[in-house]
């Protein structure tokens, strides 16, 4: 028997069976993307490793914070290292786990068995008689409950379509998402039940909810690989599935909330089992098949870690004396007290010394309060003197919440009935063990599929946006591919002054107002899209019509691409933002891969025999069917899609140029050509159809815009309006820009004659 391979030997064995990997061809049965290492600048390499290096609640909030830089993807890298290293032995702490060639069937009576004992567990913490005990269980609980399923969040990308799983999966994500309205989805769902139980808290992306939540670093760091997960999903596809299934499998934050699940175990299982059928005729599908059920394994041990530490959390409440629950009262409230009790002396201190020394002794402050004057009953019989201090018209009124002033009140009546002192605080420990062992698991991960290097410069149109495409496995072309759109945004503003000369666009510069927004695009609808359509008399040759094809095919193969990365969480509580999600959810065919534009246009280039390989492959840069010259526009189109925070604005105008593009003269003549030659039209008919200015994408791409500046005039009124108008306006530019090369190719002509310089055009 051979040894077996190496780390290193399996990722070369996986880049040569990417290289060598036929064309490809529909359905894609892809189980995994290839393999190989992830590239780093130094600087990018040096912050992930402080990131991950810092405490847990630092690394959950970066994770969730920044989308868009090196470091934080090389983070993401680290973090999975350490969750999904060797599993330690009987790691998931159940029954023996199903072998590597379980079929679904044997993988769910796992994980349902595991249910039924984890729901024994969170039976009583639901029911809990406390309503105190409850709300904390619960707020522990929220930033994984709130962080459920984001690994869906980008999946769905140009690497991964149209992938037949990732498809299923994005279905399942469309529904979870609530079909284009958050609220109604997975998440707003449990923030409702949160607030039905009196569980209050901000917003995931907010800094202060893990402060709110009172998030262990547990919590903080099982958070962390939900997050981490959700930046790489497609270097990580069979985990995505493992995790996916077991976390819907297991549903335990339904049973801890008492909602009905979105997804049920009998909706998951048909996906895991697709998945599992694929990989026994994947070249990969025997590791890809231990990624995916070591995944569910995973997911296991974490639920069964986090399930033990809400059980302990309720414990150490249940025995908390109302001492003890006073001294947590003084501890949220003694870094905010400032030094306002200057004056004020407790003991033979000052309060102002007791509170501001950073190592405040709680149970001793307690102690030193319960035997002061200020506890002493009213001579009259009324409340005493703290307790007057805290009411209505006292100076500490509204410190603190009704449930803290509950607590205040009954421990300041007990004292002045005598209750003797109650236990000193034990400190919360809750998932503290476990934690540890995370990390441990975390300051050890180094994985070797990192490679630091100087970052390559500029290079050409193939190598680039390969690279672009697979920007998971290549994070240090982020800082390229930014300078790259931004100065691609300012260029394409020359249209702002000479827009109204373009065939099929007009890109001239006007100050916003819905009305005039809405007069403009219909005005190019009409006068430059349909007004000109005549039918074709003559039908060019088919070899004529398939070289024109080539020629838009690159960016019809990343259609959608500009929006997949808009509005994942913590970032869809606008409007714009659901609406945006749901052309994209369009073009992906919700689910559907027969209705996937990415199909679509596969389907029409095998038509014309233009056999390619996918554009993630390292074997679509020697592809010889689709001309070079054109790749500048599917570059900028992958480059905004990679800034979907600093360049939002201008993926919303360039969904608008993009959308409106799908209808008009230019579609039908394609249409007509294709036709005439027996060629496959389900591409341009499906845009002609789905892009209509009536109700469908143009209309509502304009829609979008006026959602977001009616939201932003509500926020910052009007001249906000007008700088973020500019913006989306650039952005329409900038796809404008690409298209009408005869006009800009003209106006760089007389401006470089009336400066008496050459002129070169590089689109």
């Amino acid at each position: 028997m051979s040894a077996p391979l190496t780390p290193d030997e399996e990722t070369s064995l996986d880049m040569a069976r990417s290289y060598y990997a036929p064309a490809f061809s529909l359905p894609d049965l892809t189980t995994s993307l290839p393999s190989g290492p992830f590239e780093a600048s130094p600087a990018g390499a040096a912050e992930a490793a402080r990131i991950t290096a810092g405490p847990p609640a630092g690394l959950f909030r970066r994770l969730i914070a920044d989308q868009e830089s090196e470091a934080v993807l090389l983070a993401a890298r680290r973090v999975l290292a350490a969750f999904l290293g060797p599993d330690d032995e009987d790691a998931d702490g159940g029954t023996a786990a199903p072998g590597p060639d379980a079929d679904a069937d044997a993988v769910a009576a796992h994980v349902l068995a595991a249910r039924a004992e984890l729901a024994a567990v969170l039976g009583p913490l639901r029911s809990h008689p406390d309503p105190e005990v409850r709300a904390a269980v619960l707020r522990q609980r929220a930033p994984l409950a709130l962080t459920g399923g984001c690994w869906l969040d980008t999946l769905s990308q140009a690497a991964t379509q149209p992938a037949e799983i990732v498809g299923r999966l994005f279905g399942q994500h469309w529904l979870l998402q609530g079909e284009g309205t958050s609220e109604a989805g997975l998440l707003g769902r449990r923030r409702r039940a949160l607030i039905g139980h009196g569980v209050h808290l901000p917003g995931v992306e907010s800094a202060a909810f893990l402060d709110e939540a009172g998030a262990r670093p547990l919590t903080a760091l099982h958070g962390a690989f939900h997050l981490a997960l959700s930046r790489l999903p497609a270097s990580f596809l069979p985990e995505v599935v493992g995790v996916h299934y077991a976390a819907h499998a297991l549903g335990l934050d339904e049973l801890l909330l008492g909602t009905e699940p979105m997804l049920t175990e009998s909706d998951v299982r048909p996906v895991l089992a697709t998945y599992l059928a694929f990989t026994k005729d994947s070249p990969t599908g025997p590791a890809d098949r231990r990624r995916a059920l070591a995944a569910v394994r995973l997911l296991l041990r974490l639920e069964r870690e986090h399930t033990a530490a809400l059980a302990e959390l309720a414990a150490w409440h249940d025995g908390l004396s109302l001492d003890a629950k006073v001294a947590r009262i003084v501890e949220r409230h003694a870094p905010h007290a400032g030094r306002q009790h200057h004056s004020v002396r407790l003991g033979n201190r000052r309060l102002t010394d007791w509170l501001d020394t950073g190592d405040l002794d709680a149970a001793a402050f307690v102690r030193e309060l319960r035997a002061s004057r200020r506890l002493k009953p009213a001579r009259d019989g009324g409340p005493c003197r703290f307790l007057k201090a805290v009411k209505f018209g006292g100076p500490m009124f509204g410190v603190f919440d009704e449930s803290e002033a509950a607590v205040l009140t009954a421990w300041a009546r007990a004292v002045a009935d005598g209750e003797p002192a109650g236990a000193d605080l034990v400190p919360a420990t809750a998932g503290d063990a476990p934690a540890r062992h995370w990390s441990d698991r975390l300051a050890a991960a180094d994985p070797a599929d990192i490679l630091v290097g100087e970052p390559e410069g500029p290079e050409d149109h193939r190598r680039f946006f390969h690279r672009l495409v697979n920007f998971e496995h290549h994070p240090s072309v982020l800082p390229l591919a930014r300078a790259r759109a931004e100065a691609g945004l300012a260029e394409a503003e020359i249209l702002f002054e000479h827009g109204a000369e373009g065939l099929l666009t007009d890109a001239s510069w006007f100050p916003y107002t819905p009305e005039a927004l809405l007069e403009r695009v219909e005005r190019i609808y009409r006068d430059k899209l349909v007004d000109p359509y005549e039918p074709l008399v003559e039908i060019p040759s088919r070899d004529e019509v398939v070289f024109e094809q080539s020629t838009y095919a690159l960016g019809s193969l990343i259609d959608g691409t500009w929006a997949h990365r808009v509005g994942n969480l913590g970032r869809r509580g606008r409007r714009s933002d659901d609406m945006l999600f749901a052309i994209y959810a369009d073009e992906m065919g919700r689910g559907d891969t027969a209705k996937n534009h990415i199909t679509l246009i596969h389907q029409v280039l095998a038509s014309m025999d233009m056999d390619l390989p996918h554009i993630r492959q390292e074997a679509f840069l020697h592809q010889g069917d689709l001309p070079d010259h054109l790749y500048g526009f599917s570059i900028h189109q992958l480059c905004l899609s990679l800034f979907p925070d600093s360049l939002y604005n201008e993926i919303l105008g360039y969904n608008l140029g993009i959308e409106m593009f799908g209808l008009g003269a230019m579609r039908m003549h394609e249409i007509q050509k294709l036709r005439r030659h027996g060629l496959d039209v389900s591409y341009e008919e499906a845009h002609l159809s789905i892009d209509n200015f009536s109700a469908g994408h143009a209309r509502q791409s304009a829609d979008i815009v006026v959602a977001y500046l009616d939201e932003v005039r509500h926020l910052s009124g009007e001249e906000a309006v007008q700088r973020e108008w500019r913006r989306i306006w650039r952005g329409y530019a900038s796809f404008a820009f690409f298209i009408e090369h005869a006009l800009v190719k003209r106006v760089r002509a007389a401006a470089a004659e009336d400066a008496g310089t050459p002129v070169e055009l590089v689109i």
